[in-house]
Formats: C-alpha cells, structure tokens, sequence
C-alpha cells in the first residue's frame, strides 16, 4: 500500500498530500517500509492439537487471514504445562510474526508452581482477550455413577481409587478438578498428559474415569455416548448442553473459575503492529459469523486492549497464586 501511494504521488509530479502522508504515518510498518503483514505470522498453541485452545487459534488464525491477506500459521508446541511453547514465543523476535494463543494456564498458573524461562507479565504484550468458557464434567460409561452426588458418594467409598485425566500439571483441568476436590472432601487423583486432547483419549479408553475439560474438547463424546455428563462449571446452564445441570444447582460451589484465550507477542513488539493486530481481533469479535462459531463450542467471544489485558492478567495472577497455594497446602 506505502509503495502504491509513493508511484502514485510521483507519477502525477506532486509531493504526498497531507492525506497520503498521514495513511504512511499510520500504517504499521515491517522495518523496511512494508506495511505489516507482508509474508506468513505463526501463531504458537502451546498444547497439542484437538483441544479448545487449538480450536480458538485456528478460528482467529483464519479471521486473521481472510482480513490481512496473509496466512496466520498455527504451531502447535505441547508440554510442560504449556511452557515450552509459551518460552519460545517470548524468545522470539519482536516483530509481529511469532505470536502466542494465551491462556489462563501458562499465563496465570503454572509460573507460580514451577520455575519457567518467562514471565508472564513481563515478557509479553496482550494483543487481545478472545473468549472464555468454562469446563464440562463428564465420566467413563463403565464407572457405575450418573450424577454428581452418585460421583460423590462412590469416590467417598473408593479413596484415591478415581483418576481423572488432566491436560497438564497445573493447567485448567488440572487444578479445576483439585477445586471440585476441595469444594466436595474427596480425592480424584490426576493422570497427566500432554495437552487436552490426548486427556480426552485417556478417559475414552479407561485408563482414567473422570474429566472435566472444555466443551470444545469433551461434549463431542458426550453426543456419542462414549462419555457421560454430569456437570457444567458455569454460573448458569450453556446453550450448547442445557440439559446438563450446573454445579452451584447441584449444591457444589467454588468451582466456578473460568478458562479464557487471548493472542500475546513479545513485549518488545512495536505498538503500531500490536494496534493494528488489536483491531482486526476486535473487529472479528463483534462479526456475527466469528461470534456463532465460537458460541457453539460455549465459548464467550470478547476483546480487551492491551492496557485492560495487562490489568486483567495481573488479577488472574494474583487470584490463581493463592489458589496454587492452597492446593499445595493441602
């Protein structure tokens, strides 16, 4: 676009209006006058693919691309709780094409728990809050429970015998599980795997009985009966499975804590990329298309500047510290 406006100011023998100027002034640039994206960004998902942060990566990846005109790469980077892919992003040139689809684990959990190669709040820059939702408790067929208070009462006539598959340490269906623990006086005990989708593989096949992972990941297996629900984290009831009681209507409460998605970049990332970024996720967000396609999978599509996201992440963090603690405590 900068190089079009430049042949065109010359070719007609005129310096560049005042309007032509302020497009060049405005246009995030590349480095070497380009406007910003000029060849592929890869957007980093530190979890392994089929679960509800691949999901959300790869709808605004495409969103991304169809409004940019280049090709948003998703790059799939498991393990260590997210971690692993989580470094390399805050690694990587500041320049708008390495990019990371955060969320609550890597950027709110694991950091108080184990010693990571990054900071969450130092070493990147939100572009923008994509979405949230909550997570769907479901069970083996075999185990002989169809209810919440039936799950209850058989962990509490089974100790420790109840494994529940969880994504990763000290990710979201890590610790939402140990809340249920805490909130109910039993003990599901976690089977660790690497990412949510091989998770789901582990309480398809019986190695463990329990999940509670998103409904992007989980109620798939619900509608082919090869996994039963008996609960949703959220306040109220999702559109997505209403007939699938809550946890607060079933007397069990603290277990609330929602998951949320957001794309970040290297703190260094020069402002204008960062704001150009933010307002295509934004403008995404508010397109009825994007809002349906995530609505289906509940999750909630959102947005938050990246003053708010720094304000929003520095909460998460401090709310999931002293959880973190507790947990250990106990």
């Amino acid at each position: 676009m900068n190089a079009r406006l430049r042949s065109a100011a010359a070719a007609a023998g005129l310096g560049l209006s005042i309007a032509v100027r302020g497009a060049l002034a405005q246009a995030p640039s590349t480095g070497s006058g380009q406007a910003y994206p000029v060849k592929p960004v890869r957007i980093i998902v530190p979890t392994s693919p089929g679960g509800g942060n691949d999901f959300v990566a790869r709808t605004a990846g495409q969103g991304l691309s169809d409004r940019l005109g280049q090709q948003f790469i998703i790059d799939n980077r498991p393990g260590a709780g997210g971690s692993i892919g989580t470094a390399i992003v805050a690694k990587a040139a500041p320049d708008g094409y390495t990019l990371l689809l955060g969320f609550v684990g890597q950027l709110a959990m694991y950091s108080h728990v184990e010693k990571t190669e990054y900071d969450p709040q130092r070493d990147f820059i939100g572009i923008s809050l994509l979405a949230s939702s909550y997570h769907v408790m479901a069970v083996h067929p075999s185990l002989p429970v169809r209810s919440v208070k039936e799950l209850i009462a058989f962990a509490k006539a089974h100790p420790g015998e109840l494994h529940y598959s969880s994504g990763n340490i000290w990710t979201p269906t890590h610790l939402v599980p140990e809340l249920f623990n805490a909130a109910t006086g039993i003990r599901l005990v976690p089977i660790h795997y690497k990412g949510s989708g091989p998770s789901v593989i582990g309480v398809l096949t019986g190695e463990t009985q329990v999940i509670m992972s998103s409904v992007t990941a989980v109620m798939p297996h619900v509608r082919s009966k090869r996994l039963v629900a008996l609960a949703v984290t959220s306040p109220k009831r999702t559109p997505v499975a209403p007939e699938v009681p809550t946890l607060v209507e079933l007397g069990v409460r603290g277990v609330e804590a929602p998951s949320w998605y957001a794309i970040v970049a290297p703190a260094a990332t020069p402002r204008p990329i960062v704001d150009k970024l933010h307002s295509e996720l934004a403008a995404l967000s508010t397109q009825p298309d994007f809002q349906s396609l995530f609505r289906k999978q509940a999750l909630e599509p959102t947005s938050k500047t990246p003053e708010e996201f720094a304000v929003f992440l520095r909460g998460e963090n401090e709310k999931w510290s002293k959880i973190v603690k507790a947990i250990k405590a106990q």
